[in-house]
């Protein structure tokens, strides 16, 4: 499905800042629509001079009146008169009679978005008349201030830029819903905000009360209890910003109560220019709060897991080095060396799971630190390349501690069988350019990995499945049983030398 970024690129030629504005309209029209109990759309006006609508959203206090989606119609001038003309009036217009889709009688209403003087887009609110009530106090609440916001879009100042560098969540009108007037005392306030500030510890009605003083007598930290106060008589106009436009103040933020934690987020109301106060939306995320407490806590426990046993790794790699050393047996060395190896390469992927919040590695940054390790192989004897392009990505622990495993296992086995000089026969010519190559060729459902060496090749005869030698029969028991891939071995085909062709699937497919 299209973005709106996209289809606005499609479809017009708005300005880099009026389409992020139409994102950030769009981003918080949710609001506007719980609390005007409607459906919104936009429409923009085409480079051919159509009206298209680019953007829906649905109340969730209310049935939708549009149940097919309406993103990518062109909107006529007999289906929505009321649109088109807010693009050339530039002010909001109300039908008089309702309109009938079906069984549904709506009411709509044409909100044109103003931005920097002009109309760059229009909403359309559509409300459900089909069973007319008398309105409760919290509707009648909720669409006064939802008539207000939408004056504000008119006006060009909703959704202005907020500052969230916590990446804040936004309560929705239902959780909990407090209309302030322009001296920040409370008009209404919800059911669901009424037992938010219980759970905090308030006991009183909440109408008639200056809301930044029942809060900051609520909140526990009194810097949390200052900043709260400043952000609801800011919104509601109490105030003054204390410093920088108001477009730049932070206006929602988590705060610890006595018995509970609740999320804030203020919304002034001031259409055309003049404060009305403010909407404050409030959600209790005391359980959401004690359950990321025990995730993190969770998280950071396998982190430091992933970390020790990186510790005793390099421990145990080290005191198989300085066996090494003081083995006279040149096969037991040998042994012991290629055990070094394998145990630092497990280790490097542990370093890189301790450091990662989702038990996932980057296996670009795990190659790039088992580079040296895997060049050291050669030492004193053929200077050795290892090199890998393109991308490997990032995989789960499960896949990538048996490829990291795998890689090491070919490429010494390329170093010590395709560039190593026979066995007693110091007349063999050196490799002047020996290269080892990893590449990668990775899409949604399966990354292939290929190693190539310009070394001496395979035996004319070579059969992996009658191979002896430990590192291919571990490479081909990883890749089959804990990669769940292919492998497959054979001559390079830019060249001299041999190849390694692993194919590891990443997601199963689903079957047809």
């Amino acid at each position: 499905m299209s973005t709106l970024a996209d289809l606005l690129a499609e479809y017009t030629t708005l300005s880099d800042r009026a389409a992020a504005y139409l994102q950030r309209v769009v981003a918080e029209w949710q609001l506007l629509a719980d609390l005007s109990f409607a459906d919104f759309l936009l429409a923009v006006r085409a480079e051919n001079g159509e009206v298209v609508t680019v953007a829906q959203c649905r109340p969730n206090t209310a049935s939708t009146v549009f149940p097919s989606d309406q993103v990518g119609m062109v909107v006529g001038a007999d289906a929505n008169p009321q649109a088109l003309r807010a693009f050339d009036e530039g002010h909001i217009l109300r039908e008089e009679d309702p309109t009938w889709i079906g069984p549904v009688a709506i009411r709509r209403e044409a909100v044109p978005v103003g931005f920097s003087g002009e109309v760059i887009g229009v909403l359309t609110r559509a409300v459900d008349l089909t069973h007319p009530r008398l309105p409760s106090p919290l509707e009648l609440a909720y669409q006064d201030s939802a008539n207000d916001l939408c004056q504000m879009v008119a006006d060009g100042t909703f959704a202005r830029l907020e500052v969230n560098p916590r990446g804040l969540s936004t309560p929705r009108a239902g959780d909990g819903f407090v209309r302030i007037d322009e001296r920040g005392v409370v008009l209404y306030a919800s059911p669901n905000a009424l037992s938010a500030f219980h759970r905090m510890g308030w006991t009183s009605e909440l109408s008639g009360r200056r809301l930044s003083e029942v809060t900051t007598s609520l909140l526990t930290d009194p810097f949390e209890s200052h900043d709260a106060a400043t952000m609801i008589d800011v919104a509601a106009g109490v105030v003054a910003p204390p410093e920088g436009p108001y477009p730049d103040i932070g206006m929602r933020m988590e705060a610890d109560a006595r018995r509970a934690t609740v999320l804030l987020r203020a919304v002034p109301l001031r259409p055309r220019g003049v404060s009305s106060g403010a909407v404050v939306l409030i959600r209790d995320v005391t359980e959401v709060k004690r359950r990321d407490l025990a995730l993190i806590s969770k998280d950071a426990t396998i982190r430091e897991i992933h970390h020790r046993v990186k510790n005793n790794l390099q421990s145990v790699s080290a005191l198989l080095r300085l066996q090494a050393r003081r083995t006279s047996n040149e096969e037991a060395r040998s042994a012991l060396v290629e055990a070094v190896r394998r145990v630092a390469a497990i280790a490097t992927v542990h370093e890189l799971l301790s450091g990662s919040v989702d038990e996932e590695v980057d296996m670009d940054e795990a190659v790039s630190r088992l580079l040296p390790t895997m060049v050291d192989v050669a030492a004193g004897e053929t200077p050795v390349s290892v090199s890998h392009r393109d991308r490997l990505g990032v995989l789960p622990a499960e896949l990538a501690m048996p490829l990291v495993m795998v890689l090491t296992e070919l490429i010494q086995n390329a170093v010590e069988h395709g560039f190593a000089r026979p066995r007693g026969d110091d007349t063999a010519q050196m490799h002047d350019d020996a290269r080892i190559e990893i590449s990668a060729d990775r899409d949604v459902r399966r990354m292939v990995v290929t190693v190539r060496d310009n070394g001496s090749g395979l035996p004319a005869d070579f059969s992996i499945n009658d191979s002896e030698r430990l590192g291919l029969q571990i490479v081909q028991t990883l890749v089959a049983i804990e990669l769940g891939g292919e492998l497959e071995l054979g001559p390079n085909p830019e060249g001299r030398g041999a190849q390694a062709r692993i194919a590891v699937p990443l997601h199963a497919r689903t079957p047809t």
